[in-house]
């Protein structure tokens, strides 16, 4: 089943479910040439119809250039693990979030590839730490958690434990770079790390909200949808705040922080935004946009909105669905 082909850099990945699925098309699209491995036949012969089918989507939207045929070229498919991760200048892990089997297959991808070779998890909640401490080589095992799908969410987390080198960290988000991936480097170790753990308290009030009668998962998902999650792809959560109040972050805090802090209250959480924790993040929000720019900004923020809407709306008229 071994059918690499024999040129251009080569990615190794390790598990073909919707992850291992989603950094296949990622790399493939940017050049790479890509072996998925998985234990089962079957599942890489559906991997790859789901492939295909990715593909021939994202040419129908011009997010590729090449036709699916030739970019599917580039990959190839392998069970015998030693085999796929063999001549890779990259491995990619994509096993289930089980502490045990990442252990167990850290070990052996850590046996199998040079030690120049780094070894990344897709987790998306475990540090390095947990399953990397005591392999072969541990300076080069560092987790690169993905959005999902990775060939549209263009960022990525790099997770480095204590024991990772710096060295695999720069090579690590170069290697993001050249796939068009926005790295955020992640400085401490922490459960969740920071896309999971902003998506946990969003989903968190969520669940509360239909517990408690407030409203329907529907409407909870319209408000995200069609509120909070379109203005969120243009601008993050604090220029969203930052742009919605006169004098910025500051006035913000002042204004609306005592009734961010009764609802926290409400669900027995004890929330404060201490004074020198809103100058820190006023200061990063100044040194990006002085005030003098503020209303510059939030037409900016207005016209890209009025772009999504009206995207969102062809879009939704010429649906294959």
């Amino acid at each position: 089943m071994h059918d690499q082909p024999s040129r251009g850099p080569s990615v190794a990945i390790v598990g073909a479910g919707s992850i291992g699925v989603s950094w296949a098309i990622t790399f493939i699209i940017s050049g790479f040439f890509v072996r998925l491995h998985d234990t089962s036949k079957k599942r890489l012969t559906v991997a790859r119809e789901e492939i295909t089918e990715r593909l021939t989507d994202l040419k129908f939207y011009s997010l590729v250039d090449e036709p699916p045929e030739q970019v599917l070229a580039r990959l190839s498919t392998e069970t015998n693990l030693e085999a796929a991760v063999s001549g890779a200048e990259h491995i990619q892990e994509c096993i289930p979030e089980i502490l045990a089997q990442k252990r167990e297959i850290f070990s052996k991808l850590a046996s199998f590839a040079p030690r120049n070779v780094i070894i990344a998890s897709s987790s998306s909640f475990m540090p390095a730490s947990k399953f990397a401490n005591n392999v072969k080589h541990y300076e080069r095992c560092l987790v690169i958690h993905p959005g999902n799908p990775s060939y549209l969410l263009r960022i990525v987390e790099i997770v480095p434990a204590s024991f990772t080198s710096q060295s695999t960290i720069n090579q690590s988000t170069a290697l993001m770079e050249k796939l068009g991936l926005e790295a955020v480097v992640v400085r401490k170790e922490i459960d969740g790390f920071v896309f999971n753990r902003l998506q946990g308290a969003l989903l968190n009030e969520a669940y509360a909200l239909v517990e408690d009668g407030v409203a329907s998962s529907d409407e909870i998902d319209a408000v995200v949808r069609d509120g909070l999650g379109l203005r969120w792809s243009v601008i993050g959560p604090f220029e969203t705040v930052d742009l919605n109040t006169r004098g910025g972050i500051s006035a913000h805090a002042q204004k609306m922080g005592p009734a961010y802090k009764r609802i926290a209250a409400s669900r027995g959480i004890s929330l404060s935004w201490p004074e020198q924790l809103v100058s820190k993040v006023t200061s990063e929000r100044r040194a990006n946009l002085p005030l003098e720019q503020w209303p510059e900004r939030v037409r900016w923020r207005d016209r890209m909105l009025m772009g999504l809407v009206a995207a969102r709306q062809k879009v939704t008229r010429n649906s294959k669905i």
